[in-house]
């Protein structure tokens, strides 16, 4: 199970990591250089919007001579559900898979989003999320995405269609940054960016969006979402099914270098 940190404490950690910088005498970029993490990380943490996590904790607890507070902190943090029950078995497999394929049609995948458009996804849920929820689902996002810069990364294929990269979602400065985004992601070790084009005669999976994993088994699943619930596929018939449908979509997509040139061409016309 993943478990979602209490927004409120994610805020008071956070103000008390910002007081032990200050008085440690540290900018945050200064700080940041120092544990090898990145400013937003740093930035996000203090705002309450990201969990500081244990092994940074105490890399900062030494740092900055604070005696352990911040892990006693991070460790008696309440929690409330991260995800819901539905999607818990998949995150697990997620968190381990060797190998992912995702096929998306309406929006994109969590490991691809950044945070403003992950905001943006989530501000325009209905019913509405609180401002607090947002944060707390954003970070979990955000979070999810460690996977793709681990030393050993899990293969990655995604086949995006062409409507996701076109849609304004989030308005021009998000959608701008998410061009970015997916242009830096598309050159990262071991990941694959197609872009299924739109005025296509014959498309292999109208049925919806899905996901192939492979686990460390070296067992083969597959996961669909709909509006109220997934499914978890663990049918060698099903996955192969599904598989067929993945190798079909990668045929009819641009290939990776006319899908990073359609990303480029859309982000030179803003």
């Amino acid at each position: 199970m993943h478990p979602r940190k209490n927004a409120s404490a994610m805020r008071m950690v956070g103000a008390q990591l910002a007081c032990f910088r200050r008085a440690a005498g540290y900018t945050q970029r200064a700080l940041a250089e120092l544990v090898c993490a990145e400013l937003e990380t740093i930035a996000s943490i203090e705002q309450g919007r990201r969990v500081l996590k244990p092994e940074l904790a105490s890399e900062l607890d030494v740092l900055l001579d604070t005696k352990g507070a911040l892990m006693v902190a991070v460790e008696n943090m309440p929690e409330v559900d991260r995800y819901p029950l539905w999607a818990e078995q998949y995150m697990d497999e997620e968190q381990r898979a060797i190998a992912l394929s995702f096929y998306a049609n309406q929006v994109l995948p969590g490991l691809l989003q950044n945070e403003g458009y992950a905001r943006a996804v989530f501000r325009s849920r209905v019913p509405s999320f609180s401002e607090d929820e947002i944060a707390f689902q954003v970070g979990a996002r955000l979070d999810r995405q460690d996977i793709l810069h681990r030393k050993v990364p899990p293969s990655l294929s995604f086949v995006l269609s062409e409507a996701i990269v076109r849609d304004r979602l989030g308005g021009h400065a998000v959608y701008k940054g998410m061009l970015r985004h997916l242009l830096e992601c598309a050159r990262l070790p071991g990941l694959t960016l197609q872009i299924m084009p739109l005025g296509r005669e014959s498309h292999a999976a109208l049925d919806g969006a899905f996901i192939l994993l492979e686990t460390p088994e070296l067992q083969h699943l597959a996961y669909t979402e709909t509006q109220r619930g997934s499914q978890f596929v663990a049918d060698p018939d099903e996955v192969s099914i599904l598989a067929r449908k993945y190798a079909m979509l990668r045929t009819q997509a641009l290939n990776t270098e006319e899908s990073m040139g359609l990303l480029d061409r859309l982000l030179g016309e803003l």
